[in-house]
């Protein structure tokens, strides 16, 4: 089971949060989740052993020491937003294969850490919510499951279901989000992405979409809120139509 920690007196202090610009009547248009650092504290709890296991992954399939690898893996990561896409475009890995390595993880339920006041709000928030995540659906279902949340989503769109023409698109890629909202019949003017990557909601935001950056599990250099934020937030609490 996971271990949910009480929020910071920093986040008490915030409290309960506007509407959001824009937003619209009741059951109008679809909230777009993102899965780690967004809903649970990945940074601080599966992040470690999900770069544990790529690295010993890449350590097996590409011949590199554990250093090499790490950097390798942290440079694909920050030139295509997921180390599945470097691994593919440089040393034809087969995506399923890395997937399943790399996101076994035994024992993940008991790093899961997360905020119970929020998954509750989660629960209550109104309107139509998909999970999209660069994760592997076998692992973000985990996840969702452990958490409690998992009847909170009509869907889940993970990684593999990011294929266009028989190549990945995963986030930040413009093509992908239009083609989920296609999926969803919905302009991305009624789409809301939440998400603690600030790339992939510039994207989102160019699209049309609205976006909430959340903050809440990570640390903040700045309070400036960029262009293509609609909304900056430390926790789940704080989202309201």
């Amino acid at each position: 089971m996971a271990r949910l920690p009480p929020h910071t007196r920093r986040d008490r202090r915030r409290g309960r949060g506007a509407p959001l610009a824009g937003a619209r009547r009741r059951g109008d248009g679809v909230w777009l989740f993102d899965l780690d650092d967004t809903l649970h504290h990945a940074s601080g709890g599966s992040f470690a052993a999900i770069g544990s296991a790529m690295n010993d992954y890449m350590v097996r399939h590409l011949g590199l020491d554990i250093d090499a690898a790490k950097a390798l893996r942290d440079r694909y990561w920050r030139a295509y937003g997921a180390t599945l896409m470097g691994l593919i475009r440089h040393h034809d890995i087969d995506a399923a294969h890395f997937l399943a390595e790399a996101h076994a993880l035994p024992g993940l339920e008991a790093l899961l850490r997360a905020a119970r006041p929020d998954l509750a709000w989660l629960r209550r928030l109104p309107g139509r919510k998909v999970l999209l995540t660069n994760a592997p659906q076998r692992y973000a279902q985990r996840v969702l499951e452990a958490l409690g949340i998992a009847p909170c989503f009509e869907r889940v769109l993970s990684v593999e279901h990011m294929r266009m023409f028989g190549h990945y698109r995963p986030k930040p890629d413009a093509r992908m989000y239009a083609h989920v909202c296609a999926q969803l019949r919905l302009a991305p003017s009624r789409c809301t992405l939440v998400e603690d990557s600030a790339p992939n909601l510039k994207t989102a935001h160019a699209l049309g979409m609205r976006t909430v950056w959340m903050r809440g599990w990570m640390p903040t250099r700045t309070r400036r809120r960029p262009a293509y934020v609609d909304r900056r937030v430390s926790r789940l609490r704080d989202l309201r139509l």
